[in-house]
C-alpha cells in the first residue's frame, strides 16, 4: 500500500507530538493507518501496538542507560499491564473494526481532557499505593490498549507518580519500558485476531511510520526546550477533540444507528 506525502508528514507528526510532550503523541497513530494510509480499523490497530512499542523502546535507551527506570514498578505495574493488553486484544476478536475506532475516540476525548486540565505533578514526593491498586489500575491500562492501541502515556505517567509515588522523571522514563512491554504484548495477540479475520499486515508501512516516528520524537526533544508547553499542550488538546468528534461523526452512524 503506498503513502502520499500527508501519510509521510503524519508519521512523523506521531514521533514530533511524542517528543515535544512527553506523552499523547501515540494517540495520532490510529487515524493516520485509518484515514491517511487507508487501512482496515483492526489492521491500524494491531500496527500501532507494533509501532507504538517500538518508539516507546527506543526511547527508554536513554532513561535505561541513566538507571532511571524502576524495575520495581515495571513488575508490579507492567506485568498486569502486559496481561491486560492481551486481554483486550483477545476480547478485539468479537468487536467490530469500527466499535473500537469509536473506543478510540473516546480515547481521544479523554486524552483532550488530561491535555487540558492535566493533573498537576512534580518531583515532591508521593507516597506508594497499595500493590493491588498498582496492578488493577495497570490491567485497567492493559486493556485499553488491547483495544484500541493507544500506549496510554498520557494515563500511566499521572498513575506513577500518584499511586507508584515517583517522580516524574522516573515515571516518565518507567512508562516508555511499560508502553513497549504492553504494546508488544498486545501486537503478538493481533497477529492471531488478524488470522482469524483474514487480514494481514502491511510490514512496508509499519517500517517506514515506525521510522519516520522515531526520527520525529528525536526532532521534537531537540525543541521541546524552546516551545511553550502550556500552549502547546492546549493547542494539542483541542486537535484531539476535532478528531475525537470526527472520528466518533464517521463511525457512530454504523455502529449505533439513529
Amino acid at each position: 500500500m503506498g503513502m502520499s506525502v500527508f501519510a509521510w508528514l503524519g508519521a512523523m507528526a506521531i514521533g514530533v507530538s511524542l517528543g515535544l510532550l512527553g506523552s499523547g503523541g501515540s494517540i495520532l497513530t490510529v487515524p493516520v493507518l485509518v484515514y491517511l494510509i487507508g487501512q482496515d480499523e483492526k489492521l491500524a490497530i494491531a500496527g500501532s501496538l507494533a509501532i507504538v512499542g517500538s518508539i516507546a523502546l527506543v526511547g527508554s535507551l536513554p532513561y535505561l542507560k541513566k538507571r532511571l527506570v524502576d524495575w520495581r514498578i515495571v513488575v508490579l505495574f507492567g506485568i498486569p499491564g502486559m496481561a491486560g493488553t492481551y486481554i483486550g486484544a483477545w476480547l478485539a476478536t468479537w468487536i467490530s473494526g469500527l466499535v473500537q475506532l469509536a473506543l478510540f475516540a473516546v480515547v481521544m476525548l479523554l486524552a483532550s481532557w488530561q491535555m487540558l486540565k492535566p493533573v498537576v505533578l512534580d518531583d515532591a514526593p508521593h507516597e506508594p499505593r497499595e500493590v493491588w491498586k498498582i496492578g488493577l489500575d495497570g490491567v485497567l491500562v492493559g486493556i485499553l490498549t488491547g483495544l484500541v492501541g493507544v500506549g496510554g502515556g498520557f494515563l500511566i505517567v499521572p498513575a506513577l507518580v500518584l499511586l507508584g509515588g515517583l517522580s516524574m522523571h522516573r515515571a516518565v522514563a518507567t512508562s516508555l519500558v511499560i508502553i513497549a512491554l504492553k504494546s508488544f504484548t498486545g501486537f503478538w495477540k493481533y497477529l492471531d485476531v488478524l488470522e482469524s479475520h483474514g487480514l494481514a499486515l502491511d510490514w512496508h508501512v509499519i517500517a517506514i511510520v515506525t521510522v519516520l516516528g522515531i526520527a520525529g520524537s528525536f526532532i521534537g526533544a531537540r525543541i521541546a526546550g524552546r516551545v511553550d508547553q502550556h500552549k502547546l499542550r492546549k493547542v494539542f488538546g483541542i486537535f484531539l477533540i476535532v478528531m475525537g468528534l470526527y472520528i466518533l461523526a464517521r463511525t457512530l452512524p454504523s455502529v449505533w444507528p439513529f
